[in-house]
């Protein structure tokens, strides 16, 4: 009866053994309380996708305001502590920080030394060039940095409007995260990292931190589905104004092609006044309207009020103005 009992004993002893031995009859998985997941690797690829349509448009935007060639391409997206993403960056480094109403807390962006001396030196009238060791910024040259940075700002609110309607609002300007407090040192933060190449040749980082807190009300939209859905939306009718307004202000070139003939570069020096230049239109053929360059609309010529001017006709097609020169 003994043996039959150690037996059983030992049998049960087995079945024990192999539950957790077992990798088919594990029903746990790992959690790391230290340093829990709170970004799905969904909300992750969402953020990436946020934040290449922003690289993109920052690009542009930095390129035409210090008219040199900037480009800016994110490279990585992690989730960390906030204690771990503190003691991963440089110093001195310019940080500012910023929030997104009616997102709660506060958001940082970090431009490194190379990035930031890089453009001030081009805003101060230089060729944008990088100096050599790094230091903190003056008084002159953080103003300039927060010129600068309320630009960034105003480029990633247009990016998330797509997503949530935000404002952005410049809080404060700093030399190192050592004295920023956005999040406890065990709040986990997304990490946005991006390379920026200035003119082909200058090469630097910038980051965004996005804290726990800051997104954790809008985690049902950062999903690549969810952004995928709402890019094909329609604008709305006060969006379309909206956007009418900003570009109504924009400078184009608008030009009117006459017409055109061949000469030599002889006839063309002895030009004088009075002379007259046989070009291959007809009288009665329609002019050509460029804007910008690119060829637009149809125009018949005439004048207004002792002033000379054209009459739109119609929209410019190729296939109309190559059929006319054959008749």
């Amino acid at each position: 009866m003994a043996k039959s009992v150690n037996d059983k004993t030992d049998i049960n002893l087995d079945i024990f053994d192999d539950e957790f031995t077992d990798p088919e009859h594990k029903s746990y998985k790992l959690y790391n309380f230290r340093r829990p997941d709170k970004f799905s690797k969904d909300n992750l690829r969402a953020l990436r996708d946020i934040h290449r349509e922003f690289s993109k448009a920052i690009s542009l935007v930095l390129s035409g305001y210090l008219r040199m060639r900037v480009e800016i391409e994110i490279v990585s997206v992690d989730q960390l502590t906030y204690e771990e993403f503190v003691r991963s960056m440089p110093s001195p480094i310019s940080v500012g920080v910023f929030e997104f109403e009616p997102l709660s807390g506060q958001i940082l962006l970090g431009i490194s030394f190379e990035v930031i001396s890089c453009i001030v030196n081009r805003m101060l009238g230089g060729v944008g060039n990088i100096e050599n060791q790094t230091r903190e910024l003056t008084d002159i040259e953080k103003a300039l940095a927060k010129k600068v940075i309320n630009i960034i700002i105003k480029s990633l609110e247009d990016s998330w409007n797509a997503i949530i309607p935000v404002s952005g609002k410049f809080i404060s300007l700093d030399d190192n995260y050592q004295s920023i407090q956005v999040a406890t040192a065990g709040e986990i933060v997304a990490l946005l990292t991006f390379e920026v190449q200035i003119s082909g040749k200058h090469f630097g980082l910038f980051s965004l931190c996005f804290p726990y807190p800051v997104l954790e009300t809008v985690l049902g939209h950062l999903s690549t589905q969810h952004i995928f859905q709402t890019k094909g939306l329609v604008a709305s009718n006060d969006e379309r104004m909206k956007m009418i307004s900003k570009i109504n202000t924009s400078n184009v070139d608008l030009r009117v092609q006459f017409g055109q003939c061949s000469i030599t570069l002889d006839d063309f020096l002895q030009l004088t006044e009075g002379d007259i230049i046989k070009l291959d239109n007809k009288v009665q053929d329609d002019l050509i309207v460029k804007v910008n360059g690119e060829k637009k609309f149809f125009a018949r010529p005439g004048t207004m009020k002792d002033k000379i001017c054209v009459k739109i006709t119609d929209v410019y097609d190729e296939m109309h103005e190559l059929l006319r020169n054959y008749f």
